[in-house]
């Protein structure tokens, strides 16, 4: 077995400093060989802070790189499918940020050359990496809760992206609301049939004017009789508000806010404790090294990420459902296979 996977990371933004910054020191197993941007200045800055020599301007000379035994795709959204497509051509592993496309063709045309090419792919869906997550998951699984009847999720973020992201995000379903499409999955250990969506928006009128809502409810049914309730908002003014609630027979499990400290204070005043961590950099760090570790492994020990192409693909199918659901102001929807 190799003992060490040389990768590329494709993107020198916001998430692909994360990523790289993770596999050049927190990894184990990863060697970070080359980093590529369309912004080569971008690449350069990052590449000489992590003391990796290879830097490129076209992915293309990436994916070329003898040196580069895999790669963390962690350009835009809409280069996703096109990257992963040419490394696996090329026999490189492959990690890709979410969402894999918007397109439901172009996903099932990455599903299909990664089973032809024979590479590891994951999703990067991290929150399933979240160790409070992953004890609701346990419970679960070991029937703790007993027969689960209602999954709750509350995602909501600190302060609204720029409307000219929002422009070109896919919307509110397809990019905030998709990782908690794929947490119900995961929770639920079953998919979800069909949809009913209801968005507005209070934050920013601005999203409105973008073809966007920035409030939205929306509810679940899976194949095994479970309901799901997720509540997003762009906005929330005391921090990053994430929260899961899995009820069953026996009772019911709870995943709480991450806060900077657990203390509570008690005086005449009243009763106070920390706000939740302000984003998700901060909430999610160790989710983010636990799913590259994961990666690193698979690719090493020639076995499947626990988070597959396939993963990529249902959270999006839900996402179309949502947004047509809610287009016919909550007329349930039924996901499309």
């Amino acid at each position: 077995m190799k003992k060490e996977l040389k990768i590329g990371v494709i993107g020198a933004g916001r998430i692909g400093k994360l990523h790289a910054s993770n596999l050049a020191t927190r990894v184990p197993g990863a060697k970070l060989t080359a980093i590529s941007d369309v912004n080569k200045k971008y690449a350069q800055e990052l590449a000489a802070s992590l003391g990796v020599a290879s830097v490129y301007d076209n992915y293309a000379d990436l994916l070329a790189d003898p040196n580069v035994d895999a790669v963390f795709i962690c350009s835009s959204t809409d280069t996703h499918s096109e990257i992963s497509i040419a490394a696996a051509k090329a026999g490189k592993h492959i990690f890709c940020e979410k969402p894999i496309d918007h397109d439901i063709k172009k996903i099932k045309s990455v599903l299909d050359i990664v089973e032809k090419s024979g590479v590891r792919y994951q999703v990067g869906f991290n929150r399933r990496f979240d160790r409070n997550f992953r004890r609701v998951k346990e419970a679960v699984k070991k029937g703790e809760v007993g027969q689960v009847r209602v999954i709750k999720i509350t995602s909501r973020d600190p302060a609204p992206p720029p409307v000219e992201y929002i422009k070109v995000s896919g919307g509110i379903y397809a990019d905030m609301t998709i990782h908690d499409f794929d947490m119900m999955r995961y929770l639920s250990g079953s998919e979800v049939t069909e949809v009913s969506a209801v968005g507005t928006c209070l934050v920013d009128p601005a999203i409105g004017k973008a073809g966007d809502v920035d409030t939205c409810v929306i509810t679940l049914r899976f194949a095994n009789g479970t309901l799901g309730v997720i509540d997003n908002c762009r906005q929330s003014s005391y921090g990053y508000d994430q929260r899961v609630e899995v009820f069953g027979s026996k009772g019911q499990i709870i995943a709480d806010n991450e806060t900077a400290n657990n203390t509570v204070v008690y005086s005449e005043k009243g009763v106070n404790r920390e706000k939740p961590l302000h984003f998700f950099l901060e909430r999610y760090n160790d989710a983010y090294i636990l799913e590259a570790k994961e990666f690193v492994d698979a690719c090493l020990k020639k076995k499947n990420p626990s988070v597959g192409a396939f993963d990529g693909l249902q959270p999006v199918l839900i996402a179309l459902a949502a947004q047509e659901s809610s287009d016919k102001e909550g007329v349930p929807v039924k996901v499309k296979s």
